[in-house]
This record gives structure tokens, sequence and C-alpha cells, in this order.
């Protein structure tokens, strides 16, 4: 399952990046995110591997992040390995004639489990969601100092 999604965030693309390749921020961003493990490499450089935990609702998660090609300001992709399913993520970042920042993400979600095959097949609203609220949930801490650790929920 493919799909892209954009969103423009209202600073400059230094700040944001800034901001987006810290790890420590991504709790301000990442609903359910617990903690995160560096596995291998140099911390957000090629080849960093992570491990990223968390816990959506009653559900633990453990996912490994792999940074697969990073040519910033205006690429960062990565694949994140998860039981059962594999996520392809191209990120790209332009800065606009008004001086804020376009975010262009591309996910490429490869199932290797039957249960979650049918889930890609039947709820591909549900990723596109997901996606679409990280991405909203950063614009806010970047924009506004919003955190999605002082939302009430």
């Amino acid at each position: 399952m493919t799909y892209s999604t954009e969103i423009l965030v209202e600073i400059p693309l230094n700040d944001f990046i800034k901001k987006l390749n810290q790890a420590e921020n991504m709790k301000h961003w990442q609903r359910g995110l617990v903690g995160y493990d560096y596995i291998s490499g140099t911390p957000r450089e090629l080849g960093a591997k992570m491990k990223l935990t968390y816990k959506l609702g009653k559900r633990d998660m453990e996912l490994i992040e792999t940074i697969t090609s990073k040519k910033l300001p205006n690429e960062l992709h990565m694949m994140y390995d998860i039981k059962g399913m594999q996520n392809i993520q191209e990120n790209y970042f332009e800065e606009t004639s008004e001086g804020f920042t376009k975010w262009v993400c591309k996910n490429n979600f490869i199932p290797s489990s039957f249960p979650l095959r049918m889930m890609t097949l039947l709820m591909p609203g549900t990723f596109k969601k997901q996606t679409k609220q990280y991405m909203q949930d950063f614009k806010n801490f970047a924009e506004k100092g919003t955190s999605v650790r002082d939302a009430k929920t």
C-alpha cells in the first residue's frame, strides 16, 4: 500500500530540519512514544538504527527505524520494521516563497503476514490518518511549541 501526504509548516526550512532531526523532540509530536534506544550507527545519521517503543491504547509496539538516505535539508528517508510489516518512508522538504516549509511524506507499507495484508487492503485510511496526525502534531510543535504530551486524551 503506497500513499503520499503533505503539509505546510509555517517555519523556515532550517528551523524545521533542526526540530525534526532531534530524536529528543519526537516525544512532542509522536503520540504514544514511550522511548527510543539507539541500536547501531551514529545517531540520526545515514545507516543509524533506533528502536522506538510505543503504547497505543492497550497495545505495546516496538519498531526499528533505519535511516536509509539523508540529504538534508531536502530529503530524509527511513525504513521502519515491525513484526509482520515494513514501512519505507521518503520525506521531502522544500522552502516556499513565503519562507515556510512544505513537507511531503511518501509511505510504502509492505505486509508480510496475512492479517496485516488484509488490514492494508480493508483499512488503508487508518494508515493515512495516522501519518496525517503525526505531521499535524509536528506542525503544532514546530510552530507553537505544543506537545502531544500536554494534550488531554
